[in-house]
């Protein structure tokens, strides 16, 4: 095993499990409140499943500390449903409910206006905004919607859209002959074999999302690399909590294994037709568009 896969395994192994680390997130139990906070928190408008509904595996892989973890909670919300369009949102009440400062909540705010999900207007003040408004290719927005009530819908979606991105990006990765990035992806074809021989779903799932990574990088197309963060969120949430790999197996290897031949040999038909092969292992993908012919 080359030391990068050793690398990425070990790193793969110690970082996060899908949980808050000690000391983060699990020293904000909001779900677990006293009854007087509980009774508190009706003031704010919701019930006590609305205030209390979070994922925990979102704060883990992004967004650590008080200002990220209020993001993490009040997207969620927003994106469950739980507040709904035109809902007011009123700092001091956030504040309190959430036991954080009138900063963070400011700035969780307006990282939630950039998304889209809320505005604010002077003498109207903070109101979350209709499903039209928000920017939907937002990483984040993605795995909330993927996680919630929408999360068909949304994977479904993500499936139509890498079908429509990655074969265009694997043939014109195979017409510019980047050998350094065809080099790191057979890293990444390596460590996902060798993680999948040794059952290690995250490290196969990473190696998994850095591999697609690379290849819209070595499409030498800017406008596709600024998608590239779509087809990372798509991998992420595609499989469930723990992988983000469709189908970890012998077939979804094959597949990788065929695109970095073709890349290798400049073969953009060969890379183009790999790629379909490979996004039709997904399930979702099987229900919007036909497998592609052998020939």
């Amino acid at each position: 095993m080359s030391t990068l896969a050793h690398t990425m395994m070990t790193a793969a192994r110690s970082a996060d499990s899908g949980l808050a680390g000690p000391g983060e997130l699990d020293r904000y139990p909001y779900t677990e409140a006293p009854a007087g906070e509980r009774a508190a928190a009706r003031a704010w408008g919701g019930s006590d499943s609305e205030l209390g509904r979070a994922s925990r595996r979102g704060a883990a892989s992004r967004g650590r500390g008080l200002h990220g973890q209020l993001v993490q909670q009040l997207g969620q919300m927003i994106v469950s449903g739980d507040l709904g369009a035109d809902r007011p949102l009123v700092p001091e009440e956030i504040g309190q409910r959430f036991e954080v400062s009138r900063t963070v909540v400011r700035e969780s705010l307006r990282v939630l206006e950039a998304k889209g999900l809320v505005s604010a207007r002077p003498n109207v003040g903070t109101r979350v905004r209709p499903v039209s408004d928000w920017n939907l290719l937002d990483p984040d927005i993605i795995e909330w919607r993927a996680f919630g009530p929408q999360r068909d819908d949304q994977r479904r979606e993500l499936a139509e859209l890498r079908w429509t991105i990655e074969p265009l990006a694997a043939r014109l990765a195979a017409g510019h002959g980047r050998e350094d990035l065809q080099q790191r992806l057979g890293d990444m074809l390596e460590i996902m074999g060798h993680a999948m021989g040794q059952g290690d779903a995250i490290t196969f799932s990473r190696a998994d999302a850095e591999f697609h990574a690379l290849l819209i990088q070595a499409a030498g197309n800017r406008m596709l690399e600024h998608l590239s963060g779509i087809v990372s969120a798509a991998l992420h949430v595609s499989g469930g909590p723990v992988t983000g790999c469709d189908r970890p197996g012998e077939t979804s290897l094959a597949h990788h294994a065929r695109i970095v031949e073709a890349l290798a040999s400049g073969d953009s038909t060969g890379a183009e037709a790999a790629m379909r092969q490979l996004l039709v292992v997904h399930p979702d993908v099987e229900r919007v568009v036909p497998a592609p012919r052998e020939h």
